[in-house]
Formats: structure tokens, sequence, C-alpha cells
């Protein structure tokens, strides 16, 4: 029988690595875990074995699950602890729903869970205190990206991994079509846009769209559309006060810009595209321009990509109150249930090493969380954009997640259904922004509130 089910697990996890993305069920990656966690609990070493962590976290992409299995492969060569790595859903609510399930059982396993920047308000109930065991290396990481994983002065997680929003822009087609750079506002970016996708659908390109971005009904919307009304001065969504701030006129205007380019500069199945649906259009070479995060710029660069040597990244656009990109990134916990807390300790200390991250900075592209590591020669060499991610990272706008706490949930799930509702054309942005604040009072307790002392004012 264990035989069987360790057969099964496998050929789940075989198959999630190339099916994952695309089937947005959460009954398979649900089964995996818990068959995992079955196959451990039947077969819990004796303690003259190696012990054997579970690791359950995002999966952004083949390059990176591949990149993550060396890592863990010399971490057991250095420690002899062996880890397995679960996979887990696509969709960011779907992570956090599974997240929430698992931890709330008390299952010894998994030991180590990757979270997302916005969640360690919500789950920092089920999670060690690294603090004492990471005093010095939270000292040397970026302020505002620690500042993001402590909730009450503990230390929920540690990071490994920073994102900011950015934009991919086609230098080729800059060129071909006169513009000297890419755009630096909202207003430059729909004229480029509009007039490149002309001229490619004119050469008989006809699925060529000129911007495509992530507008589904799921977290990225929040992030994308946090960038929209950040850049216009439409605060996000709760200030500091704390108090409601989204009913106001520059965040509402923002929604309506946006929900034009539906169907116009963008793709009318931009309302439901994730990370991967607008990150394969721009791959195929059917996108001028894209919103997404750095990670994409391997992505780009690989074999086979339409857009290989023909591309770049800059800041996003930006509107009266500059150009923002919305912060976000991963951190490492340790579950309070594992069975083995001192080698989950030791796997996370690992996975955030210098050493580790400048490895990981040159093989995906990805930002150190390290400011000492921009100035390495051998991470500059392999990531000429540091300079671009270290100021994007300054300008970068956060999600209300540590003024909302546990009901940052609630309140990204009704920002998220207003700002689609806009998009989707059921609602204007002014009666979604005041049925919203009204929500998130209801929800989060807090006042309505203003922006720079004036009052919300919907259109």
């Amino acid at each position: 029988m264990l035989m069987e089910i360790q057969r099964l697990v496998a050929q789940e996890i075989r198959g999630l690595r190339t099916g994952l993305s695309n089937s947005g069920k959460m009954i398979r990656p649900i089964c995996v875990v818990l068959l995992c966690l079955l196959v451990q609990g039947c077969t819990r070493p004796p303690i003259r074995e190696p012990v054997s962590l579970t690791l359950l976290e995002e999966w952004s992409n083949q390059t990176f699950y591949e990149e993550r299995q060396q890592e863990l492969e010399e971490f057991t060569r250095e420690t002899g602890i062996r880890v397995k790595l679960l996979p887990s859903p696509d969709s960011a609510r779907q992570r956090l729903a599974l997240w929430k399930d698992l931890l709330q059982t008390g299952a010894s396993g998994p030991d180590v869970y990757g979270i997302d920047v916005i969640w360690p308000g919500i789950l920092k109930e089920y999670f060690i205190d690294l603090k004492p065991y990471f005093a010095n290396e939270i000292s040397h990481q970026f302020p505002e990206v620690a500042a993001s994983y402590t909730v009450d002065q503990r230390l929920v997680a540690m990071p490994y991994r920073v994102d900011v929003g950015l934009l991919f822009y086609r230098t080729d087609l800059l060129r071909q079509y006169g513009y000297r750079e890419p755009p630096r506002t909202w207003d430059e970016l729909e004229t480029m846009a509009a007039r490149i996708q002309a001229g490619e659908r004119a050469k008989g390109k006809k699925q060529f769209w000129g911007f495509v971005w992530q507008g589904a009904a799921d977290e990225v919307l929040t992030c994308d559309a946090l960038e929209w009304q950040a850049s216009e001065g439409g605060g996000r969504i709760i200030e500091d006060k704390p108090a409601i701030s989204v009913n106001n006129l520059q965040a509402t205007k923002a929604w309506q810009r946006a929900a034009r380019w539906v169907g116009v500069i963008s793709p009318p199945g931009v309302v439901g595209y994730r990370e991967w649906d607008s990150l394969n259009v721009w791959l195929a070479g059917d996108a001028a321009f894209m919103r997404h995060w750095p990670s994409a710029y391997v992505d780009s660069q690989a074999a086979g990509s339409s857009v290989r040597n023909k591309f770049d990244a800059a800041l996003l656009p930006g509107g009266k109150a500059g150009r923002v990109g919305t912060l976000g990134g991963w951190g490492l916990a340790v579950s309070r249930f594992s069975a083995y807390p001192h080698e989950a300790l030791e796997l996370v200390r690992y996975l955030t090493r210098s050493d580790v991250q400048v490895k990981r900075a040159r093989a995906l592209s990805q930002a150190p969380t390290l400011p000492e590591l921009y100035s390495v020669p051998e991470v500059r060499e392999q990531n000429p954009r540091l300079e671009l991610l270290s100021q994007a990272f300054r300008t970068a706008v956060s999600r209300p997640s540590n003024v909302a706490g546990k009901k940052y949930q609630d309140v990204t799930e009704a920002y998220i259904q207003a700002v689609h509702s806009v998009l989707t054309g059921e609602k204007s942005a002014p009666e979604a922004a005041s049925s919203l604040e009204n929500e998130l009072v209801r929800t989060t307790g807090f006042k309505k509130g203003s922006l720079k002392g004036k009052s919300p004012s919907p259109e």
C-alpha cells in the first residue's frame, strides 16, 4: 500500500510540473500535498536516518522549479538533510487557501512554507518567530522588505525574493516606429501602443496587441490597479492612519483609463489574464509592451522566445504622482508544528544566504534581498538591470496588508471585485469606488478618510 501511495505522488508531481499553471483546480495540488504528508507520516525515519523536510512554496515557472531543485540538492550535500519540494496552485488566492487549510490542521508538515509578502499578518500565529535566530541576517536586508515580514515585533519569515512591477518593451519596434525611449507616462504608453499595434496589424499580424497586463480577478489585479491609482495620487486603498481612502477622483480616473484599454490596445480577454497569460502573448512576439515582474526577463531571453534580444525593461509609466510599481516578493517561514524545527531553520538560513542569492541572481535574474550584493561584479555582470530594480524598489508602493492585518484578504478581494467590475463594464468607476468604500468600512471598522487633507470626491 505504501509503495502505491508513493507511486501516485510521483505521478501527480510529474504531471503538475507541466500542467499546474493551466489547470486552475485545487483538487490535484491538495491531493498531492495530503498524500505527501501521509507518506511522511507513514515513513517517519528512525533518529539514526537522515531527516527529510517538506517545503511548500510557489512555482513561478519551470525554470524556477529546476533552479530550486538544484539548491535543495546542494543543501542536502552540505547538511545531509533531505527536502521534498511540493507543488502549489497557480493562483495566489488558491495558494493562501491551501496554506491556511494545512496550517489549521496542525500537521507536522510541511516544515517550511514560502509566504507572500502580504501574508505575515494573516498567518503569523502558525509560524516560529525567526528574530532570535536571524537577528544578524535581518539587519542586512532592505529595511522596507524586512519590515513587511515583521508583525507585532515578530519576524514571521525571512525574505528570499523581492519583486516589483516593471514595464517590458520591444526595443526593435520602438526603433522602427521612431521612438527613442519607452513611455514615461500612461498617456505616452497609450499613444505608442496604439501606433505600433496599428502598424504591425497592417503588416498582417492580426493578433498583435499594444499592451498586455494582468486583469484576472486575482491578487495580481490588486498589484496592477494599485500601480495605476498610486501613480495618479489615488492612494493605496487604506492609509496608515488607518482610514479608507479608495473613493477618490484620482483612483476612479485611473480605473476608467484602464477599462478603455480593454479591446483597444489590450486584448478583450485581458480581463482574465494572470501572469502566465500575459507572458505567453509577449513571448510569442504579439505585444509591444507588457506589465510583469522581473522574473519575466529570464523567460524573455530564453531560447525559443520570439522576443529574445529584442526587448528591455523600464519603470512603469506614471501620472502626476510619479512612476511606481507594486512591491512583491516571498519569504520563508518555519511551521511551529514542524517535528524538525532545527533542521527547518537551517534550510531557511541556507536559502537566504548571500552566496546562494548570488547564484540565484545569476541563474534567474532574481533581485537579491541584500543591498550589499548589488555591487558584486558577479551579480551585476549577469543582471544589468540591477540599477533599474534598485530605483524601482525605492519608489515602490506597498499593498495595505500591514494596516489591514488579518482582514487583508477580505480587503483585497473586495478591491479586486470592484476594479474588475469596472474593467468588464459592469459598473462605472465612481459607483464601484463608492460601494467598495462602504464595504471596507464594514469589513475593517476603519473610518472613511482622505488624501492630503482632501475629501474623497467621486466623479
